[in-house]
């Protein structure tokens, strides 16, 4: 019941559904951690499970190389997958697995080492087959492996928004600071938000962001916008276990209400202004860094 009530508190009155704008641009937005075991993929999962039954297309590109689950996590077997496009034997409209709720999945390989190594020529052939999708999204997260690693910082660097995924473990919050100071400081990024997963409270998730803030705003210079919180909830444990999204299974569950909130959240924003029309991926710096 306390659940209940800290999901309660935090929600917003009326529904979105019927006020949300479709976009006019592609988001991209990376969901990434510091550290591994931190829930991630998961809320990756659901968060686009949330978009997608508000009307937003939204499609999961799978950018953790080395274990490449996302598919794994939903109960999905793809044929083909990123290696296959980058190498010119399918089109990205042939490598798209649909997912629950009608959300579109861009599988991973472990074929590619590296995903900085990615050549000049491979970066504009992404840009180019995602602007080509006759079924646009509205949305794509970028599932980001965790850490600090070269691929990571990629496509943190490709994304217009960055969300930073702890929990209340002290490794977790800081890691999450390391792994924002880097991209800070190294690649010039100055916004990021922040999930707190796993919490037993709100004040919880609060105090957990009001420490991590303290410190960006002392040592560094950048935004840190607290984007909400995800209760510990034992249903998700038995979601992974079914290989199904938790907001699939147990849509009614502390954690899926949760996640819900952030994904309206997500959609009362205003992004940045972007080019309509097309997709805002691999900045002209990231593009400009030819590895092949």
């Amino acid at each position: 019941m306390k659940k209940q009530q800290e999901v309660k508190k935090n929600t917003e009155a009326g529904s979105l559904h019927e006020k949300i704008p479709k976009q006019e641009s592609i988001r991209v937005i990376a969901i990434t951690s510091g550290k591994g075991g931190v829930g991630k993929t998961n809320i990756a999962a659901n968060l686009a499970y949330a978009l997608s039954s508000m009307d937003q297309k939204t499609l999961i590109l799978d950018a953790d190389t080395g274990l490449a689950n996302i598919d794994l996590i939903l109960g999905l077997t793809p044929k083909y997958n990123l290696y296959h496009l980058l190498n010119g034997q399918k089109t990205l409209a042939e490598i798209i697995i649909k997912g629950p709720g009608g959300i579109m999945i861009l599988p991973s390989s472990s074929g590619i080492a590296d995903m900085a190594d990615l050549s000049k020529g491979h970066k504009l052939t992404l840009i180019d087959e995602i602007n080509r999708l006759k079924d646009r999204p509205d949305f794509m997260l970028i599932d980001t492996a965790a850490g600090i690693a070269a691929n990571v910082m990629y496509f943190n660097m490709a994304a217009k928004e960055i969300i930073v995924v702890t929990t209340p473990e002290p490794p977790s919050i800081t890691d999450a600071y390391a792994l924002m100071k880097i991209l800070h400081k190294n690649y010039a990024k100055k916004r990021f938000q922040l999930i707190v997963n796993m919490v037993r409270s709100s004040n919880e998730a609060k105090e957990v962001f009001g420490r991590l803030r303290t410190v960006t705003d002392h040592f560094l210079n950048i935004h840190l916008e607290y984007l909400g919180f995800v209760l510990d909830d034992e249903k998700c444990q038995e979601a992974v276990k079914r290989q199904k999204a938790l907001m699939e299974l147990y849509p009614s569950s502390v954690g899926s209400r949760c996640l819900r909130q952030i994904a309206e959240k997500l959609l009362k924003e205003k992004p940045e202004v972007q080019e309509e029309g097309s997709v805002v991926f691999f900045g002209d710096s990231v593009i400009g860094q030819d590895h092949g």
